[in-house]
């Protein structure tokens, strides 16, 4: 038997239960198909685990320094045990939230692996093999996506890591090597190195977070240097060799070659597609360099196919999927006023300590499109809030075009800017310049000031700094 539906998702991550909740809220029968987890990588996985881990790294940094701040803590230890229990059970509290929300939504939740397998036909493979038939006139793939795998570098879950393996560890090592430097690699270097383990930090790229503005990625390796991390750019890892002790990695960069010898391994070297499987032979979808190609509103080549989130081009964020997986369902149920994704607008945050937060375009990638900018920024060193509470580490960078006064782009580092990019997000969105931007009144005294004092330096009349 077939079962109908108007909607059928593939994938029931950050884009696909939204999808999923969306259709519902428009009135059509919505059935998610999911082989592992509601939730994805993301909540399971990916973001909000990884934060809960960060979230105790943050607190045990704190408690060492509790008497700068005039306290008494004696005897600081963790629990890396409750440590990764207590991310553990965030996730699954999250887990559990999702698929309460689709119930409520009335989304049908099939169990098993989807793929297509005809004109607007789903088939789907259970657990227990048994498989099933779906059909609807409209299909939205949201698979997500996996750890890349190196040649040399194959995560064994012993001695080398994938992120799965590094978020629920059974001992700490005293030594890792992190292979990477992107959101995920200086992400579990900050949290191995809060707990202890001496860090070092590989990025094949010039800089580490090669895609921030070249300002902010300076002063992210400086602070972690400062932290004591070795950081090791323009740097390869040309093979892994294993002994009882540990890893010796064969490394080679600007200083020549190298030996590192560690106990773990952490590969973070970016994500490939979950294509595989997916029935797309024969169809029109379309594929570059290993994602989905898609149209404005999420259309691939096949008719009533659609694709979202990590399978499709980059940015890939949970943030993004969601708001794809928005747009997609709105536009199949024909209402108005839907506009397609700009990726310009799209903030992205690094919770490393100290954290990252961009959105638009780096000074150097504006300059390179021939645009004339202004810049300005503002150290957290120059804030009463951040001085009170010993967070003055980091800058607000903005980055304006010089002719018309639009917002080109906003970079940040320090305490709390994941939370504070929003503020850019919002005015980049509502096309607000940077007269609209100093006209703002931004309440005192909090992190926030510092984006205005950003503005008040690129108009050339900063007041605090």
């Amino acid at each position: 038997m077939t079962t109908r539906y108007d909607l059928i998702v593939i994938g029931g991550g950050p884009g696909g239960y939204v999808a999923a909740l969306r259709a519902s809220q428009l009135g059509m029968k919505v059935a998610v198909v999911e082989r592992e987890h509601l939730g994805g990588v993301c909540l399971n996985w990916g973001c909000i685990p990884t934060k809960a881990l960060l979230r105790s790294a943050e607190v045990l940094d704190l408690m060492r320094d509790a008497a700068a701040f005039g306290l008494r803590v004696e005897g600081v230890s963790f629990d890396l045990d409750a440590i990764v229990a207590r991310s553990r059970a965030v996730a699954a509290r999250l887990q559990s939230g999702v698929r309460g929300l689709l119930r409520k939504g009335s989304v049908a939740v099939v169990e098993g692996r989807g793929r297509l397998a005809g004109p607007r036909t789903v088939e789907v493979t259970g657990r227990d093999g048994a498989r099933s038939e779906l059909a609807a006139p409209h299909v939205i793939l949201a698979t997500g996506a996996r750890p890349r795998v190196l040649p040399g570098l194959e995560p064994d879950g012993v001695r080398v890591w994938n992120y799965r393996d590094a978020m629920t560890p059974r001992a700490l090592p005293a030594s890792i090597l992190v292979v990477g430097a992107g959101a995920i690699g200086v992400e579990f270097a900050s949290f191995y190195r809060s707990l202890g383990s001496e860090v070092t930090l590989v990025e094949a790229a010039d800089r580490v977070l090669p895609n921030e503005d070249h300002e902010i990625c300076a002063l992210a390796r400086k602070a972690f240097e400062r932290r004591g991390m070795r950081v090791h750019t323009g740097t390869v890892v040309e093979s892994l060799s294993f002994d009882d002790d540990g890893v010796a990695a064969a490394l080679r960069g600007p200083e020549g070659a190298r030996e590192v010898r560690v106990e773990r391994v952490i590969s973070a070297v970016g994500i490939e597609a979950n294509v595989e499987d997916l029935g797309l032979e024969g169809t029109g979808v379309r594929l570059d360099r290993g994602h989905v190609v898609v149209g404005p509103w999420l259309e691939t080549g096949e008719p009533g196919v659609y694709a979202i989130g990590d399978l499709t081009a980059p940015p890939w964020l949970a943030h993004k999927a969601s708001h794809e997986a928005t747009i997609c369902v709105e536009k199949i149920a024909g209402l108005a006023h839907v506009s397609p994704l700009d990726v310009n607008r799209i903030p992205a945050c690094t919770y490393s300590h100290p954290q990252v937060a961009s959105l638009g375009l780096t000074e150097h990638k504006a300059r390179a499109r021939g645009l004339e900018v202004r810049t300005g920024t503002f150290p957290f060193a120059a804030s009463g809030k951040a001085i009170a509470m010993r967070q003055e580490e980091g800058i607000v960078k903005t980055v304006f075009d010089a002719t018309t006064g639009e917002l080109l782009g906003a970079h940040m580092i320090g305490s709390d800017v994941t939370e504070l990019i929003q503020g850019f997000a919002t005015a980049m969105s509502a096309e607000a310049t940077e007269t609209e931007l100093a006209h703002t009144v931004f309440p005192h005294p909090t992190l926030s000031e510092a984006m205005h004092e950003s503005v008040l330096h690129a108009l050339g009349r900063p007041l605090h700094h």
